[in-house]
């Protein structure tokens, strides 16, 4: 069965949510689009959009996905409403790399830079 790889930044990255959607699918690897994107917050989700002129890197995970897991992402993703599934730059690959971009207004939201969340994570307690 064909597959593609597939640049995923949010909530379908290990330890999120909604990874289950790629159960079965092979991970290839952290990775970084070319700096022609920006990340924004959308509260409980992020939203990569393309942006020439003021792109930063984008950090992420690169998976092979077979082609019949694509409707089930595509329809997670809200293609081709929120989303449409489209080929990025991603550094250091030469083949071709899809992620979902969002379609939206960005103009309310904040800005993410390269990782999202952007949060840092909780410091343990420390033992005395």
């Amino acid at each position: 069965m064909p597959k593609i790889a597939l640049f995923v930044y949010g909530t379908l990255k290990r330890g999120g949510r909604s990874n289950h959607f790629l159960a079965n699918q092979e991970f290839l690897g952290e990775a970084e689009t070319l700096p022609l994107y920006r990340l924004y917050d959308h509260g409980d989700h992020p939203c990569l959009v393309e942006d020439r002129e003021h792109g930063v890197a984008v950090r992420g995970e690169l998976w092979l996905v077979d082609e019949a897991t694509l409707p089930s992402l595509d329809a997670y993703e809200e293609v081709p409403s929120w989303f449409m599934r489209d080929e990025i730059g991603v550094a250091r690959q030469t083949t071709p790399i899809w992620a979902y971009l969002y379609q939206g207004d960005v103009s309310g939201l904040e800005d993410c830079g390269t990782n999202w969340p952007n949060r840092a994570p909780e410091e343990p307690p420390r033992r005395s």
